[in-house]
């Protein structure tokens, strides 16, 4: 039987047994996807279908686009999932609704910002070479400086994470005085969270001094300046203080290796007193590491990004905490958020 025969019968085989190239074929053109959606943020369209322009025709005239391009798009976009159609109207899902239309207080668009600029993107321009040599393209990362990215992040991250500090909130809140450090703090959404349900509660955000502006004017925004100090520099070198109930550690920790992680938490640890509390919130994946889907993905992310950052494991995050010496407590999934909160108690 000639090569070709055989190959011919491997492949038939195959794909009797369920193989299809769609998951290539969606896998490759990925990229439009996230062009489709940061259009549509761009052009806001959200908006305009959540005034009421629901039609090509409106929706054309409203963004002062084309016809044929406003139909191609809000179709791919129904695909997606982000608009639904019926009748050749178009309207919001719950999630375009809630994060994509200008009007709505958990508007999140302005996060294209940061998650599709080019500082970020770049870093998987070539991501052959990085998995060759295990360190992100650009020499020096911006995940270690003082960057507008930064800036950038904490501006348009934020409704998102107030979503997540709000379910952090309830299971750390406390209606006792509470002294809070809220390390890179960026939006400062998790130490207001906690502020705004306790009047009781005083938060020192530490960040780059251009990041602590967006900080305080969250701050001020929900009124609990007053409570809220300020501490710039570099997380790992600042001296933290001491008497805190609470030392937030909010996306943070993926950034570094697992020894300075370590160094940092026994710095986090002597800043709190007895009985105070660390908390890890972070997209950790399971011990398997390709489950939760989102949580597992993040980690190549910090391969293109960090020169030493990892999307650690829940039990990875308790061990570290053990060896510095606290009790590793509960661990909390924070719906409706893929991230999760990782409890360590000072003992003494």
């Amino acid at each position: 039987m000639s090569t070709a025969i055989q190959d011919r019968g491997r492949l038939e085989n195959q794909v009797k047994n369920g193989a299809t190239p769609v998951k290539f074929f969606e896998t490759m053109q990925a990229y439009q996807r996230s062009a489709a959606l940061k259009a549509g943020i761009e052009l806001e369209l959200f908006t305009a279908i959540g005034d009421g322009s629901k039609t090509v025709e409106a929706l054309a005239e409203k963004l002062d686009a084309s016809q044929r391009g406003v139909r191609i798009l809000c179709d791919f976009l129904v695909v997606l999932g982000f608009l639904t159609k019926r009748d050749d109207q178009y309207g919001l899902t719950a999630d375009a609704a809630v994060f994509l239309d200008k009007k709505s207080p958990a508007y999140a668009g302005d996060a294209v910002k940061f998650l599709a600029s080019p500082t970020v993107m770049g870093g998987f321009s070539d991501l052959a070479t990085v998995v060759r040599t295990g360190k992100p393209l650009a020499e020096k990362p911006f995940v270690d400086n003082e960057n507008q990215a930064w800036v950038d992040f904490a501006r348009g991250m934020a409704p998102l994470a107030f979503v997540i500090a709000q379910a952090a909130e309830k299971i750390l809140r406390a209606n006792s005085p509470m002294k809070i450090l809220d390390v890179a703090a960026g939006h400062g959404m998790f130490g207001i969270a906690l502020a705004r349900e306790n009047p009781q509660a005083t938060i020192m955000a530490l960040d780059w001094p251009a990041v602590l502006v967006v900080a305080q004017e969250n701050a001020e925004r929900w009124n609990v300046s007053q409570r809220l100090q300020l501490l710039a520099g570099d997380a790992r070198e600042a001296p933290l203080g001491t008497g805190f109930d609470l030392v937030l550690l909010p996306n943070i920790l993926h950034q570094w290796d697992r020894g300075t992680i370590q160094q940092f938490l026994d710095k986090a640890r002597a800043a709190l007193v007895p009985g105070g509390r660390i908390a890890i919130i972070e997209l950790a994946p399971n011990h398997d590491r390709v489950s939760p889907p989102i949580s597992a993905a993040f980690a190549l992310n910090m391969l293109a990004n960090t020169p030493t950052g990892d999307a650690y494991t829940v039990s990875e995050y308790q061990e570290m905490l053990g060896e510095s010496g606290l009790f590793p407590g509960e661990v909390h999934a924070l719906a409706p958020t893929p991230h999760r909160l990782i409890v360590g108690i000072k003992r003494s």
